[in-house]
């Protein structure tokens, strides 16, 4: 199979955003990958309150369904539904202020050289700026970071929580 196209995407995305809205989740990703003859057509969803395995297979089960009626590929595949999982990237504003209290890992610029923050997610300060909470107690220490500086953000299993 030659590689997916964008317009391929788009009318995938198109077609399951109406019913993923209606049963109340968010299309987090959608990627189509393999080759020879092997397609699968990853869909990660997401909602406020987390995914189950449970909402995974209700979600396959409608997705499945509009995917036998509109038949958006010409070959064969296969159709995996899941979560962004527990360290899932934070890719924009909405993301860091949806995780504000979780623990977060943050690889950013300072200068010449790459630094990596873990600590606790405690701001969006502005458009422009994160804050991360480093330390407990006596040792704790604020890192403003820049979002132009953030070569990539995920958030972090807080073992503190469980």
């Amino acid at each position: 199979m030659s590689a997916p196209t964008t317009t391929q995407l788009t009318r995938i995305r198109e077609l399951f955003q109406p019913t993923l809205n209606f049963l109340g989740y968010e299309l987090y990703d959608l990627a189509l990958t393999g080759s020879g003859g092997h397609t699968t057509l990853r869909v990660q969803i997401d909602r406020p309150q987390g995914v189950t395995l449970d909402d995974c297979e209700r979600v396959s089960k409608s997705l499945s369904a509009l995917l036998d009626q509109a038949d958006p590929l010409p070959t064969r595949y296969d159709l995996e539904v899941s979560s962004p999982g527990a360290e899932r990237p934070l890719r924009n504003l909405d993301e860091y202020r949806r995780f504000i209290g979780r623990r977060a890992n943050v690889r950013y610029r300072l200068g010449e050289s790459e630094q990596v923050a873990e600590g606790r997610l405690i701001a969006v300060v502005s458009e422009e700026m994160i804050e991360l909470q480093l330390g407990e107690g006596k040792h704790k220490k604020i890192a403003a970071i820049p979002l132009a500086d953030i070569l990539s953000a995920r958030l972090a299993v807080d073992l503190s929580r469980h």
